[in-house]
């Protein structure tokens, strides 16, 4: 049987995506792992390669799966439009976080099948079901419409990482070159763990872990990772660096293996205030880079959205990782209430952590979270299109065209010059001048964002 899975692009209105960076697909390379053994499946990145009618004639498919973000649930129904429209006899199957999330979201005609949760088994479940001619009833984590609703079948949420399969990278071979983020090329990913034990109200994450935090075996770790080609590796988790323990013992085991690799992992601030001396063994096994979550520049906002960490917490680690020599992706939230005087004190704020790099994102209401259940009422827009922490879908303060402005402004020079071009340093010598122009060309994007709004301040009816 053959099998097509693909990873979507990006939709024309949205901003941010593949325009900063493009992990690999490594829920793709998971659910392949499920099937390839007995099946000729093919992931296709419509992210690098956008030529879907081309891949249908020439493979010819059985089934066809796509994974989704609430930012891509415009676009995968459209795909799967396509698709039914090249051939109404594949069979059509949607997964991802917004598939569990919210599966309603994808009963449409041209979809036959959502799986929710973990999708390795359920999928493999499910090509079993149609190798055998039976129907897909009581396979747990599936949903489907029948009799004019959609059918769920519950799932439990997987408690045991190490039961999975390695992810099947080698379906990613062609592309594997383009994955990156900044500097970091070609950049590989692996999942550690799954979960955070947080309950941030902007976050769904944890209660899709069933509000546990999972951990895969170290040594199962490390033998994935020696098999990867690439020399930078980021960890696709929810929160890497938590159970301090298991990091020190993973930590331990690379290097007692001889790997020499650059990783790149997420961590909060608190995690590394109070263990700095893993921050240190992580760098001297080849931790270059910590995604920290520093989000905003005032104590009464993260207490808004039970973050759990203060401001001395962020200030803390940001002066372990630089004494350390360990790159930040400091990462923050510009709540859509700021005034200019926020603005501005949100600028001092960076200048003052004397950060080389920072990113900054619109708070959100993703489905599924407790913040978008508290605010869903004042909701501008339910066009998913925009759902990508650049635009607004609520209601700011400002004026629109001043409140991109400002958000720009941020990006612009909340970091000195003088300390960016540390950042740039990182890049190969020939790579600097397009990354400016890309630069520049995103805050040109996000400046004029306003423009994506009616007069009344209402996402326009065209996008």
């Amino acid at each position: 049987m053959k099998i097509l899975l693909i990873e979507p692009a990006k939709a024309p209105a949205t901003l941010g995506g593949e325009d900063f960076s493009i992990y690999e697909p490594l829920a793709l390379e998971y659910v392949a792992a499920g099937v390839v053994q007995d099946h000729d499946v093919k992931i296709l990145d419509l992210r690098l390669e956008n030529d879907l009618s081309r891949v249908l004639q020439e493979f010819s498919p059985d089934i066809v799966g796509i994974t989704a973000y609430t930012v891509h649930v415009n676009t995968v129904r459209g795909l799967f439009d396509t698709i039914k429209a090249w051939n109404p006899k594949v069979l059509t199957v949607v997964g991802g976080h917004h598939a569990t999330i919210v599966p309603e979201d994808f009963a449409t005609p041209s979809i036959d099948l959502v799986v929710m949760g973990e999708g390795v088994f359920a999928f493999r479940d499910v090509v079993e079901r149609i190798e055998g001619g039976q129907g897909f009833d009581g396979v747990p984590g599936i949903a489907f419409q029948k009799n004019g609703r959609l059918v769920k079948a519950d799932y439990a949420p997987a408690t045991d990482l190490d039961i999975f399969p390695f992810p099947e990278r080698g379906l990613t071979a062609e592309y594997r070159k383009h994955y990156y983020s900044e500097w970091m090329r070609p950049l590989a990913s692996i999942r550690t763990s799954k979960g955070c034990p947080f309950r941030c109200s902007f976050c769904a994450l944890w209660k899709i872990a069933g509000g546990r935090y999972l951990k895969r075996d170290p040594a199962k770790i490390v033998e994935e990772l020696a098999g990867i080609d690439e020399e930078y590796v980021f960890f696709a988790d929810d929160e890497s660096l938590v159970d301090v323990r298991r990091m020190k013992t993973l930590a331990r085991l690379i290097k007692e293996a001889g790997l020499r690799k650059k990783y790149f992992l997420y961590g909060r601030s608190d995690t590394i205030t109070k263990n700095p001396d893993l921050l240190e063994q992580w760098r001297d096994v080849g931790l270059q880079r910590v995604f920290v979550g520093l989000e905003f520049f005032r104590e009464q906002d993260l207490e808004f959205i039970r973050k759990g960490s203060t401001l001395d917490d962020n200030k803390r680690a940001v002066r372990i990782l630089q004494d350390l020599d360990v790159d930040i992706y400091a990462s923050f939230i510009v709540r859509p209430e700021f005034t200019h005087q926020d603005f501005a004190a949100f600028h001092q704020y960076c200048r003052d952590l004397d950060l080389t790099f920072a990113s900054f994102a619109v708070l959100t209401p993703l489905p599924g979270t407790d913040f978008y259940a508290e605010v869903e009422s004042q909701l501008i827009t339910r066009n998913y299109d925009l759902y990508d922490f650049v635009h607004t879908v609520l209601p700011t303060e400002l004026p629109l065209k001043e409140f991109f402005a400002e958000f720009s402004n941020l990006y612009r020079d909340a970091i000195p010059l003088t300390r960016s071009v540390n950042t740039l340093k990182r890049f190969p010598l020939k790579e600097i001048p397009a990354a400016l122009l890309k630069s520049l060309r995103i805050l040109g994007m996000i400046r004029n964002a306003y423009r994506d709004y009616d007069s009344e301040g209402a996402i326009k009816a065209t996008q």
